[in-house]
C-alpha cells in the first residue's frame, strides 16, 4: 500500500497515454499547475458530472495557468468515446495497469451493498509549478468540488 500523499510532498511523477492520440507526463508540465484529479470509470452518473464541471469551468482554470487531467483505469479508446459524447475539453489519462492510481494511493477496497472489491477512490491533487503537492481531496463528494478546487486555487 502506498503511503498516504499530504501536501507538501512531492507529486509521484506520471507518463501516461492520453485521449486523442497524446501523452501526458508531469515532466512536461513543470512550471505549471496541475489538477489531478482520479474518477472510477467513464459515463457513469457522477464521473460524467466531474468531467463535466471541469470542462465547464476550464476558461477559469486556464485563466490561472492551470492544466485538468482526469485518470482512470478506462482505455484511450473509451476515453476518447466518452469526451465526444459529452464534448469534454479537459485532458483524460488511461491508467490501465494502475501504477499511477497505485503511486498516488486511490487504487482502494471499497464496498458496494456488501460486497467489497478494488476500484478507484475518487480523489483530487492539486500540483505546484514546483511539482509539490499543495492540496489533496480524499474520497470527494462530486457536488461543489471543482468550485472547491477553483477556490483552493483563488486562495494560493
Amino acid at each position: 500500500m502506498a503511503k498516504e500523499l499530504k501536501p507538501g510532498d512531492p507529486a509521484p511523477l506520471f507518463d501516461l497515454p492520453t485521449a486523442g492520440g497524446g501523452r501526458v507526463s508531469l515532466a512536461s508540465l513543470k512550471g505549471k499547475r496541475v489538477v489531478l484529479y482520479f474518477y472510477p470509470k467513464d459515463d457513469t452518473p457522477g464521473c460524467t458530472t466531474e468531467a463535466l464541471n471541469f470542462t465547464e469551468k476550464a476558461k477559469q482554470f486556464k485563466a490561472k495557468k492551470v492544466e485538468i487531467i482526469g485518470v482512470s483505469r478506462d482505455s484511450v479508446a473509451k476515453h476518447e468515446k466518452f469526451a465526444v459524447k459529452h464534448a469534454l475539453t479537459i485532458t483524460l489519462a488511461s491508467d490501465e495497469d494502475g501504477a499511477v492510481c497505485g503511486l498516488y494511493g486511490v487504487w482502494v477496497e471499497k464496498t458496494l451493498y456488501g460486497k467489497r472489491y478494488m476500484g478507484v477512490e475518487r480523489a483530487t491533487f492539486l500540483i505546484d509549478a514546483h511539482g509539490r503537492l499543495d492540496r489533496v481531496w480524499r474520497q470527494v463528494k462530486v457536488k461543489g468540488h471543482v468550485d472547491d478546487v477553483l477556490a483552493a486555487l483563488k486562495a494560493t
